[in-house]
């Protein structure tokens, strides 16, 4: 699995016009899930999130993590996340996961979050959004399970 952790003042996601999820202070987590990912990469992701020190301490050093800040994460599904530009400039998805599977993990992902005490927001999964980030910092990081 991949993800691209953002750290945010605000982010929300829009369907249709509508806003159905919004955070104030936290991650938005744009998330991606691979033909080979399994239960076991979706609860490392959300463990490796969960404690990933990216906010400020007392100096300014990264050195706190969403649980120590009492923050939200705000999960965005991302297929695109798998394209493969290596063949020419149009993207190749075959290494994301189909839907049914992208979804389940998905899902999985955000339970093992909301297990591990953070809060999740989420977009609508296969909807076209609009997701607003407010990039605090701008801090982002990328993980991926497999690297």
């Amino acid at each position: 699995m991949r993800a691209v952790v953002q750290r945010v003042v605000r982010a929300a996601v829009k369907v249709d016009g509508a806003e159905i999820a919004h955070i104030e202070h936290g991650y938005a987590v744009l998330v991606g899930v691979s033909t080979d990912d399994t239960d076991a990469d979706a609860k490392t992701l959300a463990e490796k999130i969960a404690h990933l020190r990216i906010f400020d301490d007392e100096q300014g050093k990264l050195n706190r993590s969403i649980l120590d800040v009492r923050g939200a994460v705000l999960s965005v599904s991302q297929f695109t996340l798998y394209g493969d530009t290596s063949g020419g400039r149009r993207p190749s998805f075959v290494k994301a996961a189909p839907p049914q599977q992208a979804e389940a993990l998905y899902e999985m992902f955000n339970q093992h979050l909301r297990s591990l005490g953070v809060p999740v927001e989420t977009g609508q999964f296969r909807a076209v959004m609009v997701v607003d980030i407010q990039n605090h910092g701008p801090v982002t990081i990328i993980l991926d399970t497999r690297a």
